[in-house]
């Protein structure tokens, strides 16, 4: 279910027609979770009140740009949200926001984009320009958010007919009450079956048919954390490696010691703890993180002194997750990857995990020559089911000419206790 964040600034009908597409199940694949106004009297707020949802008043002359936005950005993940919906927001975000939340803030506007739209052109004075135009369609778009105001890509959109003697209360009242109302819910909609198939962990693994290594971290539909690490590899050398288990720890080993060229980038602790914390990553800066660790010192500070792998043209990213086995599974992933020549150290703390949700990070993006680094945020997915369920859904959607070995650490936090399921390729299941 796909968590929405509504953002309106006045009579919130908008928002009271996505909580009624929800009420009759036209809205099935999300869920309003929070209401943010820019008006502290926002009638927005009292609709939201009503329906028991958390509804939130952000001044935004009162706070100023800056201030704002941090609140509201505060916000949206205190409430873990997965798409922002503005309805009726006179408020423009800015980029910050945007980029915080990329293809997952939808807007609508009552026209017919890229007519009467942009900065300046809201409410009444969409409708003026119109008429003053002498248009004889109008209408409402339902579009994705850019750091232009109504620039970004069209998602929807629908027409209808101007009518002789229509003045900009008519008109705008028509659009809003035969279109907007019903466009807007029924985009809402399509828009998170997307995001739940672009979530589903299989679509994840299948869009990168060589991504390396990768790591999982999260929690499963029963509260138990997960932290998955598997390998795919093309040349004989990285494949010549399996993963093996003693006592909690998860290393490679070679598979014919007569193979090995050079160790260092191929032989490490995958996964082990110090402590209440696992660490998983795809190479020796296991044991810097550790190390650290133990120092009482935190991951950040242990990969400022590492850099990307050294194995040119790639340059492969180092990839590494810190997970808190002591509480509700909070995780950090992190990535060292190359960018323009230098190390581009990028960190991604998820302090309030959610049940059923994980986030998936690789070292590659595509099959380009030189391989490219993974690029972005860690992917949301979903995971369902025990560890071995996930391990086997893991290694089925990984190209089998590709998949090496796979490891998954499934925890009862609320005890402590876990499991261990490993797969290599050497050897079958």
């Amino acid at each position: 279910m796909i968590r929405i964040a509504v953002l309106a600034s006045g009579s919130g009908t908008n928002l009271q027609a996505m909580l009624d597409a929800v009420d009759a199940g036209l809205l099935r694949h999300g869920t309003v979770v929070l209401v943010v106004s820019d008006k502290h009297d926002a009638p927005a707020l009292r609709r939201a009140k009503q329906k028991g949802i958390t509804a939130v008043a952000l001044d935004k002359k009162q706070l100023k740009t800056a201030r704002f936005e941090s609140e509201l950005l505060d916000l949206l993940s205190a409430y873990r949200i997965d798409l922002v919906v503005l309805a009726g927001f006179l408020t423009i975000l800015g980029g910050n926001v945007v980029r915080q939340y990329p293809e997952r803030i939808l807007n609508i506007h009552p026209s017919l984009i890229p007519s009467f739209c942009g900065k300046g052109y809201y409410g009444r004075r969409v409708h003026e320009a119109a008429l003053a135009r002498g248009v004889k369609l109008s209408g409402a778009t339902v579009h994705i958010v850019s750091d232009e105001a109504d620039a970004g890509p069209i998602l929807a959109q629908r027409a209808l007919q101007v009518l002789d003697g229509d003045t900009p209360e008519s008109l705008g009242k028509r659009i809003l009450e035969t279109i907007e109302w019903k466009l807007l819910p029924e985009t809402v909609e399509h828009y998170c079956q997307l995001l739940e198939h672009e979530m589903n962990l299989n679509t994840a693994l299948q869009a990168q048919r060589y991504p390396g290594r990768g790591i999982v971290c999260g929690l499963n539909d029963e509260g138990k954390s997960i932290v998955a690490y598997f390998i795919t590899a093309r040349s004989e050398h990285s494949k010549n490696r399996r993963l093996v288990a003693e006592s909690g720890t998860v290393r490679t080993e070679a598979i014919d010691e007569r193979l090995v060229k050079d160790p260092s980038l191929i032989i490490y602790r995958a996964m082990d703890t110090y402590e209440k914390q696992l660490v998983v990553s795809n190479g020796d800066q296991s044991d810097t993180i550790l190390a650290y660790l133990a120092e009482g010192k935190r991951m950040e500070e242990a990969l400022e002194s590492r850099t990307y792998e050294p194995d040119a043209p790639n340059y492969t990213s180092r990839i590494s997750g810190l997970v808190d086995l002591s509480g509700g599974g909070a995780y950090t992933l992190s990535i060292l990857r190359r960018k323009k020549g230098e190390c581009e150290r990028a960190l991604f703390p998820y302090p309030q995990p959610r049940r059923g949700e994980g986030h998936l990070i690789h070292t590659y993006e595509g099959e380009k020559d030189p391989l490219a680094p993974f690029a972005g945020k860690p992917k949301q997915v979903v995971l369902k089911g025990s560890g071995a369920e996930i391990a086997n859904q893991i290694w089925e959607n990984l190209d089998e000419s590709y998949r090496v070995a796979l490891c998954v650490r499934e925890t009862n936090l609320s005890v402590g206790s876990f499991e261990l399921f490993l797969i290599n390729a050497e050897k079958g299941r």
